[in-house]
């Protein structure tokens, strides 16, 4: 079985999106760069985008990127850079190579190519859009350096939200726990570090696989919701010393689990990073203390052997956001105001409804 076929077949939101934008082509003369995940079912979002006349020039993510699929956008007359790479520099790389393609447009994934723009800015970028909630915490700040720009935050939709992170996240690091280490989560007390969506999928997802889940949450509130929810909310330190499997998943960018709680983790305890960017863990660190850090400390759930990520219906949901909403900017729907801000209203009920129709 074709993976990428098989993706593409059953993206029925997208096939229709891509049908609508064939007769429309928003993107007519329009370059965009994408810096995001390379896997089949970004080849169905990027092969969408082209439906409706963009020029893509595509660049991969950390440890994520497959070459089956940049070889098949490749034939396709999409513009890739680079290849799979767990290489830093190198991925510095190919996101300044993308930059310097001065797209019209910008899909990003952790706010690296608009943080590169600012870096070196060109006449008409006319905006884009940020995929998740730890680009949106970058490019916050940034605000006014990035003059107006409109730039929606697809995690911030609360489609994005259920669908992919409580859902889909909770399901692709189970799997994938279980894919790479071949252990079963029975009984295994399991620590999720964060308690936003994602974290809530991922805790529920091992919970109702039957391990004792114990979430570690700094806001207080949500820390209230994890109790109300049924999990344990011990103070961190109980939490670390009482785990089999640490699964960090907060989006922050600096590190949750340091070389200095190495002391307190069981012998043969399992640590994982399902967050963004690959230092939530202090791999390096921990791996020289004799922990077990899986994929490096990068998103394990689009790692080790076939690596599958999320679902094709949940990412066939929040590419066909991401569509819509670099729809929104190529034709001037949103402006100056719509600057780091969630998706409209009007789009979430567009792709709602779309997906109902089709389901």
């Amino acid at each position: 079985m074709d993976r990428i076929e098989w993706a593409l077949n059953r993206c029925r939101l997208l096939q229709a999106i891509g049908g609508e934008l064939e007769r429309t082509q928003p993107f007519a003369g329009v370059t965009i760069g994408t810096g995001i995940h390379l896997e089949p079912k970004t080849v169905a979002l990027i092969l969408t985008l082209q439906r409706g006349g963009a020029e893509l020039v595509s660049t991969g993510n950390l440890n994520t990127t497959q070459q089956e699929a940049c070889d098949y956008l490749a034939e396709r007359g999409v513009r890739v850079v680079g290849g799979p790479t767990s290489d830093p520099s190198e991925h510095d790389r190919h996101l300044w190579e993308v930059v310097r393609a001065r797209p019209d447009l910008l899909l990003d994934n952790g706010g690296d190519l608009f943080v590169r723009y600012l870096e070196e800015p060109w006449d008409g970028l006319r905006g884009g859009t940020e995929e998740t909630t730890s680009g949106r915490m970058r490019l916050e700040p940034l605000r006014e350096q990035l003059g107006g720009l409109p730039i929606l935050v697809i995690n911030d939709s609360p489609i994005k939200q259920f669908v992919e992170n409580e859902h889909a996240v909770g399901q692709s690091a189970l799997e994938s726990f279980m894919r790479i280490t071949n252990l079963s989560t029975n009984g295994k007390r399991v620590t999720v570090f964060g308690y936003g969506a994602c974290g809530k999928g991922v805790a529920a997802s091992f919970r109702n696989a039957y391990a004792i889940v114990s979430v570690v949450e700094v806001d207080p509130v949500k820390r209230l919701q994890a109790l109300f929810d049924g999990f344990l909310v011990p103070e961190r330190e109980e939490a670390l010393r009482t785990a089999d499997v640490v699964i960090t998943v907060t989006g922050a960018r600096s590190s949750v689990v340091t070389a200095a709680d190495a002391p307190l983790l069981k012998p043969g305890a399992v640590l994982a990073n399902a967050g963004h960017f690959p230092w939530e863990i202090q791999t390096e660190a921990l791996t020289a203390a004799g922990a077990t850090v899986l994929e490096g400390g990068h998103m394990f759930n689009l790692a080790g052997p076939h690596p599958l990520g999320n679902s094709i219906e949940s990412m066939d949901i929040g590419f066909a956001l991401q569509t819509r909403c670099l729809e929104a900017v190529a034709t001037d729907v949103v402006g100056a105001e719509s600057c780091v801000v969630p998706v409209p209203r009007a789009i979430d009920e567009q792709v709602a409804s779309q997906f109902l129709q089709t389901a």
